[in-house]
């Protein structure tokens, strides 16, 4: 029986591999790790995984020699904008190699960034159609931006330029508008990006009544940093923030999800600070009109009522005349009413005295007197009663043409 070594076993297998796969190969797979070694090399692990799940069904190491990494990096994130890191999906092209040491392993002399960035447009795709349909997508959008946005909280790296540009722009604006930046420092770049931010909005969010609106900056630096501004958890903390935010991310490609997400995106933390600065405009603009409308209503009603009132003075004397002429009349009219009531009062009064008058003349003692009564007196005192008379009392009786005296001599 013949039997073979190790080492010869393995030099078959190259040899079999060399003659049976001489040619390079384009590769779809997702980097489960990425290490760059000390001279220059790189070392990676490519993996698929099932389409049902996250198990793996295949797996291979793979190099990428310095000659090529050193040109290959740089190309594939200044086309991506994403970092060569592990968790992207990447088209490489790669040729296999055996060796009787080391074993199985794949050698990178390309790459397609047109692939990754299909399978980042992919996952932008996704994340916002899961947002969307959670009913989530637009509701930053459809806050209202206050037209005063004076309390700004910025979220940014501490001692980035970005931030500090954005503060020196609010602070000289044109118009000495105030505002009341405060930042809440987070990581805007790497592996912590998501993570960071949301631990900033939470922040605010535990305040928000203290804030008008939230900005979200980082300066220029590599575009290759910006994948950590496309994840879900960031998008739907953003997308259901309670406060508009803006995003300034300091790049002009394609919108990140977070930009899409945002009340409104610009392009840098100057743009930010640009865009409050003229929201503070337009409404001391519309304040301004406003103070024009109503100083003009102001002088126009003024001018209205003077010529109102002059009019008004024109037509006194008129007025004055015609007021007394209709007083004179009415005056007159009350004169001639009063005299007419006069008169009848004192017909009336005239024939009421000549009334009593004679009932007065009806009733006096010399009229009785003629009728034949007459009148007895007793000390100058009309006797009524005969019973008080006493014996010899003198009398003295009237008639109507004389008067006789008497003696009481019986009662």
């Amino acid at each position: 029986m013949d039997t073979l070594s190790l080492y010869e076993l393995n030099r078959l297998i190259r040899l079999t591999l060399n003659r049976g796969l001489p040619e390079a190969y384009w590769v779809q797979a997702e980097l489960s790790e990425v290490r760059e070694a000390y001279n220059g090399h790189c070392y990676i692990e490519l993996v698929q995984k099932s389409e049902q799940g996250n198990t793996f069904v295949a797996k291979a190491r793979g190099a990428i020699w310095a000659n090529i990494y050193k040109m290959l990096k740089p190309y594939f994130e200044n086309t991506t904008g994403q970092r060569f890191v592990a968790g992207i999906k990447v088209l490489l092209q790669v040729s296999v190699d055996y060796h009787e040491q080391y074993g199985l392993s794949l050698t990178v002399h390309d790459i397609d960034p047109t692939y990754t960035l299909g399978d980042m447009a992919r996952r932008r795709r996704e994340i916002l159609m899961q947002l969307e349909a959670e009913g989530v997508l637009t509701l930053n959008k459809e806050l209202l931006m206050p037209l005063l946005p004076q309390r700004v909280a910025v979220i940014s790296a501490a001692g980035a330029a970005g931030y500090g540009d954005f503060c020196d722009q609010l602070i000289n604006n044109p118009y000495g508008f105030v505002f009341y930046p405060r930042l809440f420092s987070a990581v805007m770049q790497g592996d912590r990006v998501e993570e960071s931010v949301i631990a900033a909005l939470d922040s605010i969010a535990s305040d928000d009544k203290q804030w008008d609106v939230v900005v979200i900056i980082r300066g220029g630096g590599a575009t290759s940093d910006l994948s950590g501004f496309d994840t879900y958890l960031l998008a739907a903390n953003c997308a259901q923030f309670p406060l508009p935010i803006i995003t300034g991310i300091g790049h002009e490609r394609d919108d990140t999800v977070l930009d899409v997400v945002a009340h409104t995106r610009v392009k840098t933390p100057t743009a930010a600070a640009e865009y409050l600065i003229a929201r503070m405009a337009d409404a001391a603009d519309v304040l301004n009109a406003q103070v024009e409308d109503l100083v003009l209503a102001v002088n126009e009603r003024m001018r209205s009522e003077e010529q109102r009132l002059t009019h008004i003075a024109a037509q006194l004397p008129s007025l004055f005349a015609l007021v007394h002429t209709r007083q004179m009349h009415r005056i007159e009219q009350l004169e001639s009413n009063l005299r007419s009531s006069l008169k009848q009062l004192l017909v009336r009064e005239t024939h009421r005295l000549q009334l009593m008058e004679k009932v007065a003349e009806s009733a006096s003692p010399q009229l009785m007197l003629q009728r034949g009564y007459s009148i007895t007196r007793c000390d100058g005192k009309v006797v009524r009663d005969a019973s008080l008379l006493t014996l010899g009392a003198v009398l003295t009786t009237e008639f109507a043409d004389g008067m006789v005296q008497s003696e009481v001599i019986k009662t």
